[in-house]
């Protein structure tokens, strides 16, 4: 009776482990979830969603819209044309357009767009008037 319940125990655990291996695999198969973009990265704050621009202003022409709650890499930040109070425009990191921060909840550091030629930013508003 013993020697029974020796190979019923062992029959019971390789079922286990078997079990254990193909579960394991199948996790390793499933669709991944969305992840966050890396960091840094934003989410859209305005109800209505915000325009994707050329340049940071909002006389530059809209390339796109983002809805709310939509996450976006960011590449980097620039002073351009002030928006309700925030005069910051963030580079997104996947695609060469502008969003306003004053509509975007940055998490990270996002540094300064260093590499960025004075032209692209002069063609603000805010820089043609300080110009003119």
């Amino acid at each position: 009776m013993f020697s029974t319940l020796a190979v019923r125990c062992r029959k019971a655990s390789a079922a286990v482990l078997a079990v254990a291996a193909l579960g394991g695999s199948l996790l390793a198969v499933a669709p991944a979830q969305a992840l966050p973009p890396v960091r840094p990265y934003g989410a859209v704050v305005a109800s209505s969603g915000i325009n994707e621009r050329v340049f940071p202003t909002t006389d530059s022409a809209v390339k796109g819209v983002l809805k709310f709650h939509t996450q976006i890499a960011l590449r980097c930040k620039a002073r351009a044309q002030d928006v309700s109070g925030n005069a910051l425009w963030y580079l997104l990191k996947d695609r060469n357009t502008w969003v306003a921060a004053r509509y975007v909840d940055s998490t990270g550091e996002v540094p300064l767009c260093r590499t960025l030629t004075r032209s692209v930013l002069d063609e603000s508003a805010e820089s043609r008037r300080a110009m003119g």
